[in-house]
């Protein structure tokens, strides 16, 4: 069922604009009518293609989760819009929402409604606004505030997650090459002297590691200047379309890190649809949002499959499993979601779980790249120690 954009005045003289679903512009028209509103202007719309939906990179998750939080809680206690933005444009510690709320609580007291004011600013996620509209148009925007508050906060653990994962590995390796790096350039160069004057035939190790001390002092700039192209080279095609999507798809066969990044995702787009059909959103436009949340090119792009096929009456639990995208669970339980009619409760659940398993998966890789990462360093240390003191037992025998 298409949506369509509506401005009308109320029966007090006041302007409101809000969603609404309709088979047709004229059904549409008689919906308005009998909620007693003069419509000025009624379009069609795309819900704003939800496809592009992100989480907003100028405003920290964290901020949105605080935010849509203490915005439920005031208006569940019966504090007015108005008041409520007051309240938090004071309160708000990021500067760029603080900014933006200040400009929505001036539009809003003028008449503009919410949703509206919130739109012309990027620091609210599409996302969000879709979900103000549909609290406009049901009249339960303090219930999906919570919502948003719930599925901001998942987000924020599950990043949380991912950066506390990577942070022991991150360590490690700087440890490594600083090591290596001291070796080299002050250690070495104090045998090499040594070396060159006595005469002794030097081992293959030792002329590998002597080159490669040399080299670092003597060609550090042009070696920084190769790790600088190479890195921009790499973010380059990772940032085309082909480039991302062979690197997402990478990203999934890697063993154990594959699965945990299968699981994040799963538990977004489970999350994010289940909200979205929750607030009286349709199908197609819910899984056109819930794709452009996923953090994954490769999921998306099945995702936007399912949303043509299901236009042809195919139910969405078979098209799930045809992708092979998800775990198997997942297409089960959107199975007995439509058998029973609670496919908003049955996703909600199986979000949850889905991040239960995240954190396992993290774990585990966690587990993985700590043991893998402390050989790596042991061998290319040890390996350096040994070519350094395998010429000076051959001095000791020959003196």
């Amino acid at each position: 069922m298409p949506n369509y954009q509506y401005k009308a005045l109320t029966n007090l003289g006041k302007h409101e604009q809000g969603v609404l679903q309709a088979n047709s512009r004229m059904e549409a028209l008689e919906i308005l009518q009998q909620q007693k509103k003069y419509p000025v202007t009624v379009q069609e719309t795309t819900s704003k293609d939800l496809k592009t939906v992100r989480f907003s990179k100028k405003t920290n998750v964290k901020d949105l989760a605080v935010f849509c939080r203490q915005f439920y809680t005031m208006l569940n206690s019966g504090i007015s819009i108005i008041k409520c933005l007051e309240i938090l444009r004071e309160q708000v510690e990021n500067t760029r929402l603080k900014a933006a709320l200040a400009n929505v609580y001036e539009e809003v007291q003028k008449g503009a409604m919410l949703s509206a004011a919130m739109q012309k600013h990027t620091v609210f996620p599409e996302l969000f606004t879709q979900m103000v509209i549909a609290g406009e148009t049901s009249g339960t925007l303090d219930l999906l505030m919570d919502r948003m508050a719930v599925t901001y906060e998942k987000e924020f653990k599950i990043n949380n997650k991912i950066q506390t994962a990577m942070i022991y590995p991150i360590i490690l390796c700087i440890l490594a090459i600083s090591a290596v790096v001291i070796l080299l350039t002050t250690v070495m160069p104090t045998f090499v002297s040594l070396f060159k004057t006595s005469g002794v035939e030097l081992p293959l190790p030792t002329r590998i590691v002597m080159g490669a001390s040399d080299a670092l002092r003597s060609y550090w700039y042009l070696i920084l200047m190769v790790i600088g192209g190479l890195t921009f080279l790499v973010n380059r095609v990772i940032s085309s379309e082909k480039g991302r999507y062979a690197f997402h798809a990478f990203q999934l066969r890697i063993p154990v890190v594959g699965k945990a990044i299968q699981r994040i995702y799963t538990a977004r787009f489970t999350r994010t649809l289940g909200t979205l059909l929750t607030s009286g959103i349709s199908l197609i436009p819910s899984l056109e949002g819930a794709a452009g949340v996923v953090g994954n090119v490769v999921v998306s792009t099945g995702i936007k499959q399912i949303v043509e096929e299901i236009r042809e009456g195919v139910s969405l639990s078979d098209l799930i499993h045809k992708t092979g995208l998800f775990p198997p669970m997942v297409d089960s339980m959107i199975l007995i979601g439509e058998e029973s009619g609670t496919l908003e409760m049955i996703l909600d659940k199986t979000a949850n779980f889905y991040d239960e398993e995240a954190e396992t998966y993290l774990q585990k890789v966690v587990s993985m790249v700590e043991p893998l990462f402390i050989i790596i360093m042991a061998v290319i240390i040890g390996f350096i120690v040994i070519a350094i003191l395998m010429p000076v037992f051959d001095l000791s025998k020959t003196g």
